[in-house]
């Protein structure tokens, strides 16, 4: 890893970085990503095939993981697709860049250099491994770095993401770091589940999935007061809390259930929690 690379931690940081470090060979994602080589870490969007639930028991757990890695292709679209004009000679970076699905499809799709950043060390060496065998590493880099305290220099970027990463961090501090390491007129697109405060301030549901979860997800009105107070415009935000349902749904079906698919599902349903798309423009 490069000497430039930094992480700072504060104690719920710390906390966040600890429950990734714990997963290792038992995550779920690792058995998502097998087929394409493409290991995420978010959930997915869009209905799924009712049919892989009538297959035989034999192969449904199969059929199931193959669905659910279908369904988390199709949210990394709305990502891709809020980007925009994206050329071969613009930089992104990945903020919390998980073991680099996102990264990695951005860099198919538009030919450009991308960087990730994550301050779990072993997703970092995971991701490097990949992207030399996939033949990308001279376009797709990773960095061992706090999202909110990354290793560029001033408007080194032409995009930012983050790819449901901004619940475990301070937005604030995020989205400083975002507008200092993104140029005049670059774009930032976020794809976060939030607490939708004009139903609920605080559901039992949104606190079971901070709890296992070990972050603290943000209000819907933060996000748009923190973008505006780094000097971020939105241009575009959509709302995809019914279209995320069904991946909980079949999640519920299978066998690596983690018991998080409830709160989510019931938190959905009552709206208390919101999945939305966030593309916003620094001044």
């Amino acid at each position: 890893m490069s000497q430039m690379d930094v992480v700072t931690l504060g104690e719920h940081d710390a906390e966040q970085r600890g429950y990734w470090d714990a997963k290792r060979s038992d995550d779920i994602n690792l058995l998502l990503g097998v087929d394409d080589g493409l290991y995420h870490h978010h959930y997915g969007i869009g209905d799924y095939d009712h049919s892989v639930l009538e297959a035989p028991a034999e192969t449904r757990e199969e059929l199931i993981l193959r669905e659910l890695h279908r369904l988390e292709g199709a949210e990394t679209e709305l990502i891709l697709d809020a980007l925009g004009e994206v050329r071969p000679e613009h930089r992104v970076m990945d903020a919390g860049s998980g073991r680099g699905g996102t990264s990695f499809m951005i860099a198919d799709r538009f030919g450009c250099r991308v960087d990730g950043v994550n301050y779990c060390a072993h997703h970092v060496e995971f991701t490097q491994k990949l992207a030399r065998e996939r033949g990308s590493a001279d376009r797709v880099g990773f960095h061992f770095a706090n999202m909110m305290q990354t290793p560029f220099e001033d408007d080194t970027f032409d995009f930012i993401v983050s790819n449901e990463t901004t619940m475990c961090v301070d937005l604030d501090k995020a989205f400083a770091e975002f507008a200092r390491v993104l140029r005049p007129g670059g774009r930032y697109v976020a794809v976060t589940w939030c607490r939708n405060d004009v139903v609920e301030d605080r559901s039992v549901a949104s606190q079971q999935i901070d709890d296992h979860y070990l972050c603290a997800m943000h209000t819907r009105s933060k996000y748009f007061e923190a973008l505006s107070a780094n000097g971020f415009v939105p241009f575009h935000v959509q709302r995809y809390t019914d279209e995320a349902i069904p991946y909980w749904e079949l999640r519920e079906h299978s066998t690596m259930r983690t018991g998080v698919e409830e709160p989510f599902l019931t938190g959905f349903r009552e709206r208390s929690i919101d999945y939305l798309v966030i593309a916003s423009e620094r001044l």
